[in-house]
């Protein structure tokens, strides 16, 4: 058969450059992750405001905090099967209008009741997009560029934390905590009709489930231009495993070295997202209690965010060149510095230098664990694989604010809340450590003919029996 008429999709992935197709997806992925950032982090800074409003005390705060997380903990799940299902354009697209609409609906709520089941159908818009928008870009990136990638599409999200603080300082006074609102929800739905105009469908996910052959080849016009398509060409994908085209089952996401892979993913990244929004939901109330100004616990939160950004920055480049293993490192050097900020007076200034430096290592932790959770799953259950890790990830969202509303309500010293929230970084540095352990063990033996059925896209250097989409 001549070459032309055979065309790996793999290949073409691997080989392409940072064009202007990846650049404009990974722009549009940042853009929707930052109005999901501005959202979950803009809640903190909106909370002073609601208190009044609804008569609220700490734990009724606690439970706005986790609604929306909790949302997103059946978005994740609900999501992420229907990316696989129809797609992943059509999911991140819907996602992003639904939340838009439903975050503007907010500011109207009349009663603190009303304002929380809001919330909560809010978060399963928000908690479904972003594991699909993971995917999505996975699955365009080479694997030399895999986690710079995805690690650059969630700084959108911190930027969009980090806007939070400021954009409420300067709205909610003039306008109403309202209005804070009203700009995220506009803003989404704004950027939700740039995603139906601009958003490609993942040619992987075409590949692995034969779909729309004219779409393929289409993408690989963009992709590839010098490469010759005719109606006889066939698309393959001969860096994975085939996968038998079944409804999806849970267990899937437990075969082969995948038994230890998922459960050290789900425990590091749950255990990870406790940490961070115990400190994010709580931080400006902390700060306050502290004895910083309103104001000044807004902006020091915020400056906190760009921190956790530049820790995944620095930590991009070195899990796409050492693997996992190199994500536990910034979450175990955290720990002696939360110890030191929660059981150690200390000026003003020097406490939030080291909040700012256990922020960098914990939010640079997390960037790491986000960017290697899509690896591991091939392109028919990836939405899935990724939706269910985020999952999980929210019953350690949920429980951080909970768990920070308990401690703070508590006899204990506010500022002794940081020592125990280093109990987090461990567990996750723990984990990302012996995840890497795991997947250098299963490259070995994915090296031997003898176990040469390796069963993940993410076992990066081999490569497995075609699976062909023949249209």
């Amino acid at each position: 058969m001549a070459e032309t008429e055979t065309i790996d999709i793999a290949e073409v992935i691997e080989r392409q450059k940072l064009t202007g197709f990846i650049l404009k997806l990974v722009a549009v992925s940042v853009l929707v992750t930052f109005f999901d950032g501005y959202d979950m982090q803009g809640i903190a800074y909106v909370a002073p405001y609601l208190q009044p409003a609804f008569h609220l005390d700490r734990l009724m705060l606690g439970n706005i905090f986790s609604a929306g997380i909790a949302g997103n903990f059946i978005g994740a799940m609900a999501i992420g099967w229907l990316g696989d299902y129809f797609g992943r354009r059509p999911a991140i697209v819907w996602s992003t209008v639904a939340f838009g609409v439903l975050t503007c609906a907010q500011a109207l709520s009349q009663t603190y009741e009303q304002f929380l089941i809001l919330r909560f159908i809010d978060g399963i818009a928000i908690g479904g997009m972003i594991p699909v928008c993971w995917a999505l870009n996975i699955e365009y990136a080479p694997k030399r560029f895999r986690s710079t990638i995805v690690t650059i599409v969630m700084v959108g999200y911190t930027i969009g934390a980090s806007a939070a603080g400021p954009i409420a300082v300067w709205f909610i006074p003039r306008f109403g905590w309202q209005s804070s609102f009203l700009f995220g929800g506009i803003g989404s739905l704004l950027a939700g009709a740039l995603l139906y105009f601009t958003l490609p469908e993942s040619i992987r996910f075409l590949c692995a489930k034969a779909g729309n052959r004219d779409m393929i080849a289409g993408t690989i016009r963009r992709l590839a231009p010098e490469r010759d398509i005719s109606a006889a060409t066939r698309f393959v994908l001969t860096d994975e495993a085939p996968v038998e085209r079944r409804k999806f089952a849970l267990s899937v996401l437990f075969e082969g070295e995948l038994r230890w892979i998922t459960p050290l993913l789900w425990i590091g990244y749950a255990v990870s997202s406790m940490g961070l929004y115990f400190a994010a939901t709580w931080g400006p109330i902390i700060f306050e209690a502290i004895g910083f100004t309103r104001d000044t616990a807004a902006w020091a939160a915020s400056i906190n965010s760009l921190g956790g950004m530049l820790g995944g920055l620095l930590l991009m480049r070195f899990t796409d060149r050492y693997g996992a293993i190199s994500v536990g490192v910034m979450p175990i050097l955290s720990v002696p510095v939360l110890l030191i900020c929660g059981l150690i007076p200390l000026q003003h200034s020097m406490f939030m230098i080291l909040v700012f430096m256990t922020t960098l290592l914990m939010v640079g932790g997390h960037f790491g664990l986000i960017s290697i959770a899509g690896i591991f799953y091939p392109s028919a259950y990836r939405s899935a694989g990724t939706g269910w890790t985020a999952t999980v990830a929210k019953i350690g969202s949920v429980l951080g604010p909970l768990a920070g509303g308990i401690i703070l309500s508590s006899t204990l010293a506010v500022q002794t809340s940081y020592a125990i929230l280093a109990i987090c970084p461990a567990v996750v540095g723990t984990c990302a450590i012996a995840l890497g352990l795991v997947h250098r063990a299963a490259l070995r033996h994915a090296a031997l003919p003898a176990q040469n059925d390796g069963l993940v896209e993410g076992l990066e250097n081999q490569l497995e029996p075609d699976y062909v989409a023949r249209t």
